[in-house]
């Protein structure tokens, strides 16, 4: 096994302690985008997070960020912000490939979901390929 790719599984197991808010609380909802073709972290996504209002059905944009090199964005949500309601994780799964000087069939990926529970921990990982996703709900 490369000395490179031992450092990204070292980097992935150690990153599973570290997700924190700039608080210092760990965010109760994380992601985790993960290359399948290559089986490697999707490092460099741009997500945005957003709550529908459930009286217009509008979207209302939480906050965005950038996968790290481990493939996570940590700190999308604050536990104070966190409360009941339909959520959507947005990725530009295009913008992502294109950097990476290929084509994909999905321009970006949209993963939308009901939280009821804020107190409970949500994770929503994204497992990617040029031509298919899928997803989860983890722990």
């Amino acid at each position: 096994m490369s000395a490179f790719r031992l450092q990204q599984l070292k980097s992935h197991i150690l990153a599973e302690r570290k997700i924190t808010t700039m608080s210092g609380s760990p965010s109760p909802l994380t992601t985790h985008v993960l290359n399948t073709a290559l089986g490697v972290p999707g490092s460099n996504v741009t997500l945005r997070l957003y709550q529908q209002d459930p009286s217009s059905d509008v979207w209302h944009l939480v906050t965005t960020g950038t996968t790290n090199g481990d493939g996570r964005c940590p700190g999308l949500i604050t536990q104070e912000q966190f409360k009941p309601g339909v959520y959507k994780l947005h990725f530009e799964t295009g913008q992502y490939w294109t950097s990476m000087g290929q084509t994909s069939f999905y321009p970006y990926v949209e993963i939308v979901f009901t939280i009821t529970d804020p107190d409970q921990k949500y994770h929503v990982p994204l497992l990617l390929s040029r031509f298919s996703y899928s997803t989860y709900r983890g722990s």
